[in-house]
């Protein structure tokens, strides 16, 4: 399938590992001129060398309206513009929620629900006045899945739902689309650093605490990066040009509500 977005300019938050490096390879295989920010680059200096006219990188911090007015401007001034805003960085701790205090929930809503909104607030404009754009938020299944122990995830998550439907009000006349996917239990480096602390805090090894996990899915196992980042694509492209404010769901049929 062609996804119609070759050489459109593409801004990926969080693009140096896991989730957010797949869909820069993706999109760069799509045709898409990609701009990857992160804080730490460095993990993409090979891909870089391989797409030297077609991607570029930015190291920013996106927790200050410096680092997201930095980001624009990265993409902005390699490409013309972002037509694509890929809203991937940040995952917030968790946390017992009677240990809980206001940093840890501020520290949740600062990357995640304020970054995103300063990230879409700097590309709207230029999308609105071109009549074209895609801004797809990554905001994992634990947005409708709170628990004792990740209610500063989950709150920042769901924030990121009731953004993409507030984003959707406003720019969709415009022709610009706002959608969320929310992924399960993804093997990204993340994920694998939390495995290992939960098998340690356990007695037992991170297949195993990462088997008793997805024992209970019906798909039995952990997502990839690449099949995340090939949904992420596909919202980001023509082809999904009647899906809006939609949560699109990889979570190997965990969740059970309807809809």
């Amino acid at each position: 399938m062609d996804l119609g977005i070759a050489e459109r300019p593409a801004l990926v938050t969080g693009g140096s590992s896991g989730i957010g490096l797949a869909c820069v390879r993706q999109l760069l295989a799509e045709g898409a001129r990609v701009c990857a920010v992160s804080r730490d680059v460095s993990p993409l200096s090979d891909l870089l060398a391989e797409h030297p006219r077609r991607l570029v990188t930015a190291s920013c911090d996106l927790t200050t309206v410096q680092g997201c007015d930095d980001a624009v401007a990265a993409c902005t001034e390699a490409f013309g513009g972002v037509d694509i805003l890929v809203n991937n960085a940040g995952a917030a701790r968790g946390g017992h929620v009677l240990a809980l205090d206001r940093d840890d929930i501020e520290e949740a809503m600062l990357l995640k629900l304020h970054g995103y909104l300063r990230m879409a607030q700097r590309v709207a404009p230029s999308m609105k006045s071109r009549g074209w754009g895609r801004i797809v938020m990554v905001a994992g299944s634990a947005g409708t899945s709170p628990t004792a122990d990740n209610l500063p995830l989950s709150l920042a998550n769901i924030g990121v739902h009731n953004l993409a439907r507030s984003l959707t009000d406003e720019l969709t006349p415009y022709g610009v689309l706002v959608n969320v996917v929310a992924p399960g239990m993804t093997l990204t480096p993340r994920a694998t650093r939390l495995l290992t602390d939960l098998s340690t805090a356990r007695g037992t090894t991170p297949d195993e605490a990462l088997a008793a996990i997805v024992s209970g899915l019906p798909a039995r196992r952990a997502a990839e990066p690449d099949e995340v980042a090939a949904a992420i694509c596909f919202l980001a492209s023509e082809a999904a040009s009647y899906v809006h404010a939609s949560v699109l769901y990889l979570d190997g049929g965990a969740r059970r509500a309807t809809p």
